[in-house]
């Protein structure tokens, strides 16, 4: 048995790819926000303060909530019509939750998913 099998991670990291997104969403930042806070609501995540949201020179939108540990984060591309969820959360928490709400509201699976542990 390894050392890393020994001891419990405190963090993991899960992101998720969504394509085939409309670009008139993947622009709209108060509709990515409501559903990046709807996301962490549900997997119980504790926000510190409210979205940052930053405009990129392609268009695209970087929304990230601060939690009390980790983070959680989309990244949007709309001329690639490709919505990315990151999430750094306590390994008390399960991200997957998050992923299913943006699973169903934007109703398209993710095109590929990964989950690491951290910490």
């Amino acid at each position: 048995m390894t050392l890393r099998n020994q001891v419990p991670s405190l963090m993991t990291h899960d992101a998720a790819d969504f394509r085939g997104i409309a670009a008139s969403l993947l622009r709209d930042q108060a509709s990515l926000s409501g559903l990046l806070i709807a996301a962490a609501g549900a997997a119980g995540l504790t926000a510190v303060e409210p979205p940052v949201i930053r405009l990129l020179p392609r268009g695209g939108l970087v929304i990230m909530l601060l939690l009390d540990l980790g983070h959680v984060a989309l990244h949007s591309m709309p001329d690639d019509g490709v919505l990315v969820l990151d999430l750094l959360v306590s390994a008390q928490k399960d991200a997957r939750t998050a992923i299913d709400v943006v699973t169903r509201r934007l109703n398209v699976r993710a095109a590929r998913a990964t989950h690491s542990d951290r910490g």
